[in-house]
């Protein structure tokens, strides 16, 4: 073989294994592990129809546009949630959110045991956020103010009613704004208030539902979860009016629901996503989702069935909101306080 030959067979190979070294790092680039973010529903289960399915399609979009991956752990009872904690800890979680005012405590404790680990809790917060946990809550009351308006000036009876899942402040909120809402309407409104004491029993709501109807209220808004879905199917039964809750519930029956009190427990899971690929995720905080953020409202498809001279009111008093000069009560007290000054 001549000289020319050989050095040009050397470079070859040079160039060959140049080539190979950059393949290989770019597998490498490729094969690193993504991030992972996870979440623990509560008992209503991820096709909750509501928050749970919300918070899911907040990690589903995460996943699409941010590239990471994401799971969900179901707990079917209470006494799961700890240990599904303890599942996505030992699987390498770099985020763990737990979707529920009902996970708060599995999070608080886990996050003692885990110092290195991030956490994040939906719709709850501390008295002291534990330094590698985020609170996500939303002014959920401001939305239940806007169907309660809806709801105050679609009735014809007079008579409306709020039924709850569980009894706990993150319900009351809904509850209290709705109330607020009905009556800023119309103070003459008679409002009927029930809790089912659960977020799954579809039968329950139903049968409230139908109860209510039959004492005259024409139109109801449901905050809790699967209760909501039975609720929703007596107000298409019965031919009256239903209202949804932390999505756009149309769908379930779109000739009886008037209209959503939306939480866009969405957007708040995907902000805690990317903040996480960011590299900005501050634990020990607490960050509110309102109508600045497009997080809370009522959905377009309100327009199927309410008036536009309802629907102008209504944005009228959201623009109140967004200047301050207009603040929806989430508890008793300050509904009480509300009435006082209406």
């Amino acid at each position: 073989m001549n000289l020319k030959k050989i050095v040009a067979l050397a470079t070859a190979t040079v160039l060959s294994t140049s080539l190979l070294v950059g393949c290989s790092g770019k597998q490498e680039a490729k094969g690193s592990k993504k991030l992972k973010v996870a979440m623990i529903t509560d008992v209503a289960g991820v096709n909750d129809q509501s928050f749970n399915q919300s918070a899911w399609e907040g990690l589903q979009k995460a996943q699409k546009e941010l590239g990471i991956d994401v799971k969900y752990l179901e707990s079917k009872q209470d006494s799961d949630y700890a240990p599904n904690v303890e599942t996505l800890v030992d699987e390498g979680a770099d985020l763990i959110l737990g979707v529920g005012s009902k996970l708060s405590p599995a999070i608080q404790k886990a996050s003692e045991l885990y110092p290195d680990q991030k956490f994040a809790i939906v719709d709850e917060t501390y008295k002291d956020v534990p330094k590698n946990v985020k609170s996500v809550l939303f002014n959920a009351q401001e939305s239940a103010y806007l169907v309660g308006l809806v709801a105050g000036k679609m009735t014809k009876t007079n008579n409306v009613g709020f039924i709850g899942g569980i009894q706990i402040p993150v319900i009351e909120t809904f509850q209290y704004g709705f109330m607020a809402g009905v009556k800023a309407a119309n103070p003459k409104i008679e409002i009927q208030e029930q809790y089912a004491n659960s977020f799954t029993d579809q039968a329950k709501g139903k049968a409230i539902a139908n109860q209510m109807y039959s004492k005259g209220a024409d139109t109801l808004f449901i905050a809790g979860g699967d209760v909501g879905t039975g609720a929703i199917e007596a107000a298409k039964e019965t031919g009256k009016y239903a209202i949804g809750v932390d999505r756009d519930q149309s769908e379930l029956a779109p000739k009886n629901v008037l209209s959503s009190a939306i939480k866009r427990v969405d957007v708040g899971v995907f902000a805690l996503a990317k903040e996480l690929v960011d590299g900005k995720f501050e634990g020990g905080t607490t960050e509110v989702f309102g109508l600045d953020q497009n997080a809370v409202g009522i959905p377009d498809t309100t327009s199927n069935l309410v008036p536009k001279d309802i629907l102008d009111f209504v944005k009228q008093e959201t623009s109140k909101f967004k200047s301050g000069e207009l603040k929806a009560p989430k508890n008793k007290v300050e509904y009480d306080e509300f009435l006082k000054n209406l």
